[in-house]
């Protein structure tokens, strides 16, 4: 459907971007209906709420947009009437009657967003995969499960390509002191919490590595004479990450938005077969081991480093597409991170 809908066009301007949304929300709609009907069957008062109902009332960023105010009266007022489950859509609000949506795995925002608006002290995620891991498992199998993760890491990890839960559902939760557990919805194991760093009981200088191939880096002449056109780039709600030299990391799907900002005479060049890939832990700044085996491992697979920078709990660098699944492997080898018990 969403296929579709870039087929007939770009969706770069809000009133398309708003039927995007009418698009995208069905999915929830039809899960929410089936999920009750699931549930009456076997004896469980359910009851099904969308975002207009409450309502979920939202900012105008459409397929992007944020949470300002949640109503809860209607649910709770059926729970008095005799309801004992609201299944409520997800990733999905309202703004002056039109329905929004909160981007890619925005059903993690709705979550944590109604433990916060209940009072609730504990967000149970349950999703495909059992937990959080030191790396993907499907590209590293020897990647090692995390009991705990703090805020800042898990920020990081979501924010650097880790598909788990949205980097504003973690915003969120650590705002307003939510503890999050990742659970799976297919086998009973324990999963991953995450809180805050002074409550991790297992402390290791590497949590984990994250990728994303979604990245592209854009090189201009010279970055210093463009300073206007960088603030026009983000002031259209393009994300701009690791500023270089003349060079900035943006989302490959942001490309045709930035091209249509510039100027045809400004000259820049775009690499979109790029990755990204990010070392995360509480002080790998502060521990120079970590840059000087990071190092190690790319000068030794003679890697060409294209970007790089660096945070107190982050290295984030720039490659070739094509090193990205090896050089998760071997950084995650040389960190030793499947020895850690």
């Amino acid at each position: 459907m969403a296929f579709q809908a870039r087929q007939i066009s770009n969706l770069s301007c809000r009133q398309e971007l708003s039927e995007y949304d009418v698009m995208l929300s069905a999915g929830e709609q039809i899960s929410c209906g089936l999920l009750a009907i699931t549930l009456q069957s076997i004896g469980v008062n359910a009851k099904s709420w969308l975002a207009w109902q409450l309502p979920i009332v939202t900012d105008d960023f459409y397929s992007e947009s944020k949470i300002k105010t949640i109503k809860i009266d209607r649910v709770k007022r059926s729970f008095a009437e005799g309801y004992t489950a609201a299944i409520i859509a997800g990733f999905q609000g309202i703004n002056d009657d039109r329905i929004t949506t909160f981007g890619r795995g925005g059903s993690d925002i709705s979550a944590v967003a109604f433990t916060v608006a209940f009072g609730v002290r504990t967000c149970e995620i349950f999703t495909d995969i059992d937990g959080i891991y030191t790396a993907d498992p499907r590209i590293v199998p020897k990647a090692r499960k995390l009991k705990f993760i703090s805020y800042d890491e898990m920020l990081e990890m979501s924010s650097s390509g880790a598909k788990i839960l949205h980097n504003r559902s973690v915003q969120l939760a650590m705002k307003h002191n939510i503890k999050v557990q990742v659970l799976s919805t297919f086998k009973e194991v324990e999963g991953t919490t995450v809180l805050h760093k002074r409550d991790v009981l297992e402390r290791y200088l590497i949590t984990g590595i994250a990728y994303s191939t979604n990245e592209a880096l854009v090189t201009f002449t010279n970055l210093a004479n463009n300073l206007r056109t960088l603030r026009d780039i983000v002031g259209a709600n393009v994300k701009i990450d690791m500023i270089h030299g003349s060079s900035f990391v943006i989302s490959k799907f942001d490309i045709d938005l930035m091209e249509k900002l510039l100027n045809k005479n400004e000259n820049y060049a775009i690499n979109d077969n790029v990755a990204k890939i990010s070392i995360i832990g509480i002080g790998v700044m502060s521990n120079t081991e970590v840059m000087h085996r990071t190092l190690k491992v790319l000068s030794e697979k003679k890697i060409e480093i294209l970007s790089i920078t660096t945070s107190e709990i982050k290295i984030s660098i720039i490659v070739q597409k094509e090193y990205v699944v090896a050089l998760v492997k071997d950084l995650h080898t040389e960190y030793e991170l499947d020895m850690q018990h």
